[in-house]
């Protein structure tokens, strides 16, 4: 490992447990939890249980009323995409107003690859939750190499709550930021 790549780690390693953008607020939800946005996601992805769409049975059921597929956490804090100069953000659908692993361009670790998201999950939204999320860098792997090119992993936590602060639940989403191979 060379200065410049051990300086990069120590960089990284000094995001863990730091907000992975702008102010560390949380992300606000632009709408409460809705039935017509559960419909939708339910038809996308030809999950058609009873508990997303069918009050009668949803209220007979241990929710006691419409709840939303757990999953779709991540759904409802996503502002509306902004397409102008998408190009410039690096295919970003939102402006990045502050990026804290911007060193890592500059470092030649210039693409990016997803490679998991993992959910836990506390409880169902149910209709009406208005859900906010918080995101910190959770871990930073040692310099990796692979058969996309040599580089790190990045995971961040994002914990999801409603409007009284209870956790609905928790995703790991993992990178890899790389040089790309030769």
């Amino acid at each position: 490992m060379t200065d410049q790549d051990s300086e990069v780690l120590t960089k990284l390693r000094a995001l863990v447990g730091q907000p992975t953008g702008g102010t560390g607020l949380p992300t606000v939800a632009p709408d409460p939890v809705n039935q017509p946005m559960i419909r939708h996601w339910a038809h996308a992805l030809a999950d058609m249980n009873p508990v997303y769409l069918d009050p009668e049975f949803a209220a007979s059921s241990r929710f006691g009323g419409i709840v939303s597929p757990p999953v779709m956490l991540q759904t409802w804090t996503m502002p509306s995409p902004k397409l102008e100069g998408i190009r410039e953000r690096g295919g970003a659908p939102v402006e990045i107003l502050s990026n804290p692993t911007a060193f890592l361009d500059e470092a030649g670790y210039t693409s990016t690859v997803a490679t998991n998201s993992e959910f836990e999950i506390e409880r169902y939204p149910r209709l009406g939750d208005v859900i906010s999320s918080t995101s910190v860098f959770e871990e930073v792997s040692d310099e990796k190499k692979t058969a996309l090119g040599t580089g790190f992993f990045l995971t961040w936590l994002i914990t999801y709550t409603d409007q009284t602060g209870e956790v609905l639940g928790r995703q790991r989403f993992r990178v890899l930021r790389f040089r790309p191979a030769a």
